[in-house]
């Protein structure tokens, strides 16, 4: 899974992302600690830590489901802070999650086709009139997911009940279903939990493809590190809330910050004698 390199990120550009700041609280467990970090216009920014970092109360807080106490998020140069997570999906953000999120009893062109819905502007008058001007929007969504299905290779099981495709695979389709509303910004929370070597290779060649060919940024959530090093421009580490290390992927999980983070002192002080 080598990184072709980022040919895309645009250094002159406002960040696609740029949080400053940010403290975030749950009764007495401070989860954020002043974390700040900008993510550059066409690249492919890791946030890892161990369990219980602050991973996904980062996430939470760009999304607008975890409204920061402290500090300010602001994407493409606008300031997003403390709107509701609606308003900033409309803004081109999509999320995939670390569970699998997908609707069984559908197959995966209507998994897919759920991706358009922030696109969707129902209403009585078109509904009325549906032959005329419903059944054109629909038909436009429709285009769109089928070229998204090209894109990520899903011709053959395109019909198929969810369900009844493996979890490598769903895990693709959910990309796919991110990919559909068309997205600038592009949230991947452990995109490749419990996927095998093959399946991580798969899908991380869609992941490349995503930033390359479509010009999507990317906010990229893993515990797999060969996934970070391979795909990830730069990366922000956290323990307990706080940043412990930031920069290019190689060079910042191999700080000793990092490595004892993640094995101890102990561990961490072997690793550094066997340097």
């Amino acid at each position: 899974m080598a990184n072709p390199g980022n040919v895309m990120a645009d250094n002159d550009a406002p960040p696609a992302l740029e949080c400053t700041g940010i403290e975030r609280s749950f009764g007495g467990l401070k989860a954020l600690k002043g974390v700040g970090f900008g993510l550059r216009q066409g690249e492919i920014f890791g946030l890892v830590g161990p369990n219980g970092s602050g991973k996904t109360t980062m996430v939470n807080v760009i999304t607008g489901f975890y409204p920061p106490q402290a500090g300010r998020v602001r994407l493409f140069g606008e300031d997003i802070t403390g709107l509701a997570p609606s308003r900033i999906a409309r803004r081109a953000v999509a999320r995939t999650f670390q569970n699998l999120a997908l609707f069984r009893g559908m197959s995966v062109l209507d998994n897919i086709l759920v991706g358009r819905h922030v696109h969707m502007r129902p209403s009585a008058l078109a509904s009325l009139f549906y032959w005329v001007w419903a059944a054109r929007e629909e038909t436009a969504h429709r285009r769109v997911v089928e070229e998204i299905i090209d894109f990520m290779q899903l011709q053959d099981i395109r019909d198929e009940p969810i369900e009844a495709i493996p979890p490598g695979l769903q895990k693709s389709v959910e990309l796919a279903r991110a990919l559909a509303s068309q997205p600038r910004f592009l949230i991947l929370d452990e995109p490749m939990a419990g996927m095998n070597q093959e399946e991580k290779e798969y899908l991380a060649r869609f992941i490349l493809d995503a930033r390359d060919e479509r010009g999507v940024s990317i906010l990229l959530i893993e515990h797999h590190m060969d996934v970070v090093t391979s795909l990830c421009d730069r990366v922000l580490v956290l323990s307990y809330g706080e940043t412990i290390a930031q920069g290019p992927a190689r060079e910042a999980i191999a700080s000793p910050a990092v490595v004892e983070a993640y094995l101890g002192r102990r561990a961490a002080q072997r690793v550094g004698a066997l340097a």
